[in-house]
């Protein structure tokens, strides 16, 4: 057995959160799955060859083929184990750092590949998932990449592809709760996961993933309603009105176009999506990206809200100086107190603009949407 000095850098580098996009060329990543299919080589080719080829090579979906250092090794006659750790460039991945030991063991002749889930690695217990309840949390791609690698070896040494696959990941239970893993009903740990072996730095790809994931396990529930929130606050508010179970809450984030497509092809019933002010201002000018670096609050276009709403309420447009006061707001959150000062109603035409948007995007989906505007206190502004 062997543990290399350079885990501890890996360890450190996972104990700091990195929230903020670099500056500059962002460096790539490696998913799980990938991290796995190489220990899974490793392993298996000591197992054959009584050596660890380090570092070691595999052949990624779209041609690539990288090179992991391992950090553990252990050959005995139970049979071979490696581990890699998972580096996802500058991607805030919360794996990042994680080591994913593969053990590999010989079955009898016939038995064909057998995954099984070792220490932090999740089992599926719900339905709606790619992989189906009562299996290790190991997606169909890593699966595929793993099973190439050894038809690969055993071919080269005429040996049956008889195996025993356990993937594990030490801690991973506890980097499971920053995950979306338990309202997916996936329990014990992380997912192995990946469809090009590659993380790209900031792409968003693995939340939206799990939005898609999360839908896929309520409709296999027939969830009548499910809350899509882009905070906690706007969530817990939602839920203190429905009570639903925790795997029909998704955790959408600034992701409304991500919900919204997926829901297009794959409709629910009922949805509440609930946020703040400002995110549902955004959607209702019609952004389906509610990041603040990746869409702005049109103030413009709050002063022609709030003008419209003034009319309806008195019978009169805005006078110029409160016109101007709403267009040198610094935030939404600024413009809320501004209107509320002048008892207008504008969460409510935000919500109804926001609920108008996010139809145009369902189109004719049979989907009922609520839209839900909660300030930060919890309390709810307005309701469509």
């Amino acid at each position: 057995m062997l543990l290399r000095p350079h885990h501890v850098a890996y360890k450190q580098n996972m104990e700091s959160t990195r929230k903020e996009k670099p500056e500059g060329a962002l460096r790539r990543g490696w998913t799980t799955g990938a991290c796995a299919t190489a220990a899974t080589k490793a392993a298996l080719t000591a197992l054959v060859s009584g050596e660890f080829p380090d570092p070691v090579s595999i052949l990624l979906p779209k041609g690539e083929a990288p090179h992991f250092p391992l950090c553990y090794e252990s050959l005995n006659d139970a049979g071979a184990s490696a581990g890699i750790v998972k580096d996802a460039g500058d991607d805030p991945d919360v794996t990042h750092g994680a080591t994913i030991i593969s053990h590999v063991v010989p079955l009898p002749e016939g038995s064909g590949i057998l995954f099984k889930a070792g220490e932090g690695v999740g089992m599926i217990t719900k339905e709606g998932l790619p992989i189906p309840p009562g299996e290790p949390a190991i997606n169909p791609t890593p699966r595929q990449m793993i099973r190439d690698v050894i038809a690969e070896i055993c071919a080269e040494h005429l040996l049956p592809p008889d195996l025993q696959v356990t993937i594990s990941v030490p801690g991973g239970e506890e980097i499971a709760k920053q995950t979306w893993n338990p309202r997916l009903g996936i329990v014990g740990g992380i997912s192995i996961l990946g469809t090009t072996g590659i993380v790209h730095p900031f792409s968003c790809a693995a939340w939206i993933h799990s939005i898609h994931r999360g839908i896929d396990v309520a409709r296999a529930a027939k969830f009548n309603r499910v809350i899509a929130a882009t905070g906690s606050t706007s969530e817990a508010t939602a839920q203190s009105i429905y009570n639903l179970p925790e795997t029909a809450l998704l955790d959408m984030g600034d992701f409304a176009g991500g919900l919204l497509k997926y829901l297009r092809k794959h409709p629910l019933p009922n949805i509440t999506i609930a946020g703040g002010f400002a995110k549902m201002v955004k959607l209702a000018q019609g952004a389906l990206d509610l990041h603040s670096g990746r869409s702005q609050v049109d103030f413009d276009w709050l002063v022609e809200q709030a003008n419209s709403v003034h009319f309806a309420t008195n019978g009169s447009p805005l006078n110029q100086a409160a016109k101007s006061q709403i267009k040198s707001a610094n935030t939404a959150a600024e413009v809320l107190v501004i209107t509320q000062e002048m008892n207008l109603d504008l969460p409510k035409t935000v919500a109804k603009l926001a609920h108008e948007a996010a139809k145009s995007v369902l189109r004719d989906a049979p989907t009922t949407i609520e839209i839900m505007i909660v300030d930060r206190r919890g309390k709810i502004r307005a309701r469509v």
